[in-house]
């Protein structure tokens, strides 16, 4: 549409404001096509990370299908699956390539505070609650006693049930002694892990600057997270009831994966993320009869149907499992 000088002021300011609307209506259009790119039949991409290791499901099948983000299905073999043109980190997982989506990811970001949480503790440590951590903003556990130290696991249950950012302030500084030092060890993890896409700005993801991923990079890492007991415990968990020093003396954490509040058959995880600027987030990941698969949705008007769908197509069109009967999932869960 061209402007013409011979508008009145409101005609043009209204104009303005409906192209202005188109643009973002169209960019929202675009991230969420972008997040949809890495579906649920990307099974051992996922999970390549536990292909390469003794830790490889014993069910799953010598010879797999795998879907490319086009639609169409390519074989895979046994062995871990070949990147020719990837470069492999130090790791062994292929590099993220920059021109992959970068959007923003809000509390997925906690997958990675997860992961150096129980790669440098002890389920036995006990953390010092800081002012800092206690007034954290956005979402919380919400209980946590000033200046007294607490048992880590709640803290981890709170971390990843109910997505609690000062929880993620009170591990980070008990791992790295500061936030900020916490943040760059963050960073080199994800260097070292070969997420080239990834960057990230605080333990939370509550703050959207500088804190950004991929589909790619973000499947890879609910792989290797799964691959840790501890994570996986917590993750599969829809609620807990756990013995911490507060009055009443117990905490009560409720997780927020629509997949596990709605019952979907198979669920192991993984993780939810919600701002104004990234959307709805979400990595679900769920295991029938030795095949594990994962959905990374970002940006998403409808993350719980949309992984269900995306699931039960791969379970049932793709690896040819029988269907399950599951609960009704409401619209917009």
């Amino acid at each position: 549409m061209s402007r013409s000088p011979f508008l009145p002021p409101s005609r043009r300011r209204s104009r303005e404001a409906a192209r202005r609307r188109r643009r973002r209506q169209r960019r929202r259009v675009l991230a969420a096509i972008a997040s949809l790119a890495i579906v649920a039949a990307l099974a051992y991409v996922v999970l390549a990370h536990g292909a390469t290791t003794s830790h490889a499901h014993p069910g799953a099948s010598s010879a797999r299908e795998r879907r490319t983000a086009g639609g169409g299905v390519r074989s895979a073999s046994s062995a871990a699956p070949t990147h020719v043109d990837r470069p492999l980190s130090p790791a062994g997982l292929p590099l993220g390539r920059p021109p992959l989506a970068r959007l923003r990811v809000a509390s997925l970001t906690k997958m990675m505070t997860a992961l150096l949480t129980v790669k440098s503790t002890t389920p036995d440590a006990r953390v010092l609650i800081t002012k800092q951590a206690e007034e954290t903003s956005g979402s919380k556990v919400g209980v946590l006693p000033l200046g007294r130290r607490v048992p880590l696991e709640p803290l981890l249950y709170g971390l990843l049930l109910p997505s609690g950012n000062d929880a993620a302030v009170a591990l980070a500084q008990h791992v790295a002694g500061t936030v900020h030092r916490f943040v760059e060890e963050m960073n080199e993890e994800a260097a070292r892990l070969g997420l080239g896409c990834t960057h990230y700005s605080s333990p939370s993801g509550y703050y959207n600057t500088h804190n950004y991923s991929c589909a790619l990079d973000l499947a890879e890492l609910a792989g290797i997270d799964l691959h840790q007991p501890r994570i996986a415990r917590v993750t599969r968990t829809r609620a807990a009831i756990l013995p911490f020093p507060i009055k009443g003396g117990k905490l009560y954490l409720y997780n927020n994966n629509p997949l596990l509040i709605y019952g979907y058959p198979g669920t192991t995880g993984m993780k939810t993320g919600e701002t104004i600027e990234a959307g709805r987030c979400l990595v679900a990941t769920a295991e029938r009869r030795g095949v594990r698969l994962a959905v990374v949705l970002l940006h998403s008007p409808d993350p719980g149907t949309q992984a269900r769908d995306l699931l039960n197509d791969a379970f049932q069109n793709v690896y040819h499992l029988p269907a399950v009967p599951e609960p009704p999932m409401p619209s917009g869960a």
